[in-house]
């Protein structure tokens, strides 16, 4: 078995989509052939309502997936197709986007205010950018949750994992998504197909993905005070690690343990032409797209 390498670390940014929803970019509008075939990622935790509640009003999709795990509050979700629905704690919903659909998603808090989640976006190949869109919503009940000796839990949302395969499927990037905690010091190796893009999203806690061998973290410059420092550091909350080549992960949890999603899928290896929630392949079939938004022609009929 070989692990995997960290070839690129980061943390969120703050940002603001939708009607003024503050939350915090883990990746995207950058270079999509670092993780292909995703192509954003955001995390939108907050205790605020006043920081999401005017939410996502109706907006359009085309040429993609949209992935979206909540983990308190709830989304009511509805679409230019007269789909709708609610989105609860632990529940995800994978839309497929196809040919285009016009939606939206208004998060509503828990009885403490919190509003937790994530979505990601992931690139849909050329042959199946037009097809029919399609929803699939997940209840939490429905999301196999695997215990291994050591107290390691892990919730199978896609693809196989620990003898488990998780509700979604028919995706064609073939993901594996995983929400994954590992107990305090414990140090935990998770299978990966070695041909996968890979990445892991820390959202609880902390550890290390960088040398896994000691819980005392690794050397990294940082700024303090507007100094560079050599320091040891544990990976916590907030932090993008992306994978190099290899067929395991391994974490070696903090103190506090570690939770994370683990996301793997195939690349796709095409051409990007991309305009914020719109995905296509060349200049010309974004131009075409929003010539149709503009025409009203972009929702097409039944196929």
């Amino acid at each position: 078995m070989s692990i995997r390498p960290v070839k690129h670390e980061s943390r969120a940014t703050p940002t603001m989509e939708g009607a003024g929803v503050k939350l915090h970019r883990v990746f995207g509008f950058g270079d999509p052939d670092m993780t292909d075939p995703f192509l954003m990622m955001d995390d939108f935790r907050n205790d605020t309502p006043s920081d999401y509640v005017r939410g996502f009003p109706w907006h359009p999709h085309r040429g993609i997936e949209t992935i979206t795990y909540v983990l308190a509050g709830t989304v009511e979700h509805g679409d230019s197709l007269g789909n709708q629905g609610m989105l609860g704690a632990g529940d995800l919903q994978w839309m497929t986007a196809g040919s285009g659909i016009l939606h939206q998603e208004m998060p509503k808090g828990d009885f403490a205010g919190r509003m937790h989640g994530f979505q990601l976006w992931a690139n849909l190949p050329s042959s199946l950018k037009m097809t029919k869109p399609r929803y699939q919503d997940i209840k939490s009940a429905d999301i196999p949750v695997v215990v291994d000796d050591d107290g390691t839990s892990v919730r199978v949302i896609s693809g196989e994992f620990w003898g488990k395969n998780g509700p979604v499927d028919g995706i064609a990037a073939e993901p594996v998504y995983l929400d994954i905690s590992v107990p305090p010091g414990k140090r935990k190796s998770f299978p990966v197909d070695t041909y996968r893009s890979a990445f892991a999203y820390i959202f609880a806690g902390s550890g290390s993905f960088r040398d896994a061998s000691t819980p005392f973290g690794v050397k990294v410059e940082k700024e303090y005070l507007g100094e560079e420092l050599n320091i040891r550091d544990l990976s916590g909350n907030r932090t993008l690690v992306v994978f190099d080549t290899g067929d395991e992960i391994t974490v070696q949890a903090g103190e506090q343990g570690i939770r994370f999603l683990l996301v793997t899928g195939k690349p796709i290896k095409e051409p990007v032409a991309w305009h914020g929630p719109i995905v296509m392949n060349t200049r010309e079939e974004l131009m075409q797209a929003m010539k149709e938004l503009q025409n009203g022609t972009f929702i097409k009929a039944e196929h």
